[in-house]
């Protein structure tokens, strides 16, 4: 039987958003953000592990904090592959004044607003070409997923991104755990099979 593809949020970051910054000191943040790994205190959620445990594939972004994040679920047991094609959406930061001065996360809603609505440097992979990207990937996991359980350990708004790519092609979520928060996860099944094992159970 197909088995089932899970997406992880990365856990928290080493970095603090407790400061107010022009958009472009959010550009300097947000590159200390991709090289930043996991803050020390930071454990993953024990039915997570149990997750990872089960899987038969797990795969990382490159950035640090997903790299990290693999090796916290996995307890280190195993070489987790880690791909490009993984990274977060680009968040460039936006054409605004100097004077304005917002806290990261705020920036980070503007910065999606802006590229969203198609505002990409020279250089920085736009909307449309990182719906592409998403689309391969939820390919290559569906692929992968037949030989059993995949993890991705990943990024917040690419993982929604995937949630509406792999509905797309023919999978529904049925789990999720911890909203689009650090750590959390949605579980995705093929439609078709997650409606016979629920046949099957409601039969025993």
């Amino acid at each position: 039987m197909t088995g089932r593809i899970i997406t992880l949020r990365h856990g928290r970051p080493d970095l603090s958003r407790d400061l107010k910054i022009t958009a472009a000191e959010y550009g300097d943040w947000w590159a200390r953000y991709d090289a930043s790994g996991l803050a020390p205190d930071e454990r993953p959620p024990a039915r997570l592990v149990k997750l990872a445990q089960g899987a038969r594939t797990v795969l990382s972004s490159t950035l640090p904090r997903a790299i990290e994040t693999a090796r916290h679920a996995t307890g280190g047991a195993r070489e987790v592959p880690a791909d490009p094609m993984f990274v977060e959406a680009p968040l460039p930061p936006p054409p605004v004044p100097g004077f304005i001065k917002l806290r990261p996360g705020q920036w980070g809603v503007v910065s999606r607003t802006f590229w969203i609505l198609g505002y990409a440097p020279e250089g920085v992979e736009n909307h449309v070409e990182s719906w592409a990207r998403v689309e391969k990937i939820a390919g290559r996991l569906a692929d992968l997923a037949s030989d059993g359980d995949v993890l991705l350990c990943a990024h917040g708004y690419l993982n929604w991104m995937i949630d509406k790519k792999l509905k797309d092609i023919g999978w529904e979520r049925v789990d999720r755990d911890g909203g689009n928060h650090y750590w959390s996860w949605r579980i995705y099944e093929p439609k078709g099979e997650a409606r016979a094992v629920g046949v099957e159970a409601a039969a025993e």
